[in-house]
C-alpha cells in the first residue's frame, strides 16, 4: 500500500482501521510497521476529524415551535364543483375522440363491401392509361 493510498483510505473512513475495508487492513497494517510515527499522525487527523462529527448533534424544534408551524400553514385550497366535474369530463372527451379518429381510420382502411368485378377492374386501368398516354405520339 502506497502513502497516498493510506491517506485516502484515512479520510474516508477514519482513525480507527477497524473500519476500513477488510481487503486493505492487511497491507495498512503493514505500512503501520514500516512507518509507525507517520501512520499514527494520519491516523490521528483522522480520528479529530471522527471526533467532531460524533460530537456535532443538531438542533431539534420543540413541540411548541412545530405546532405553530402547522397552525400557522395556509389550509388546502378546495377546487370550485365545476372544476372537479370538469377534470373526469376531459378524460372522457379524450377518449371519445380517439374511438371517433379510430373509427375513422378503420372506415378509411378497409376494403370496399363489394369490390369490383374484374371486368370493371380492366376497363379501369385501361381508362387510366389511355388517359395517361393520349397525348404520346408513339
Amino acid at each position: 500500500m502506497t502513502p497516498e493510498r493510506f491517506e485516502t483510505l484515512a479520510e474516508a473512513y477514519g482513525g480507527n482501521v477497524a473500519r476500513w475495508p477488510a481487503a486493505e487492513r492487511e497491507a495498512a497494517a503493514l505500512l503501520m510497521a514500516a512507518q509507525p510515527s507517520w501512520a499514527q499522525a494520519v491516523l490521528a487527523q483522522a480520528g479529530a476529524l471522527d471526533v467532531a462529527l460524533a460530537a456535532y448533534a443538531p438542533l431539534r424544534a420543540s413541540a411548541a415551535l412545530t405546532d405553530r408551524i402547522v397552525a400557522s400553514a395556509p389550509a388546502p385550497r378546495r377546487r370550485a364543483s365545476w372544476i372537479a366535474w370538469l377534470a373526469p369530463a376531459g378524460l372522457g372527451a379524450g377518449l371519445a375522440a380517439a374511438c371517433a379518429a379510430g373509427v375513422m381510420l378503420g372506415a378509411q382502411l378497409a376494403p370496399p363491401a363489394h369490390p369490383p368485378s374484374p371486368t370493371a377492374q380492366a376497363a379501369a386501368i385501361a381508362d387510366e392509361e389511355s388517359a395517361m398516354f393520349a397525348d404520346v405520339d408513339v
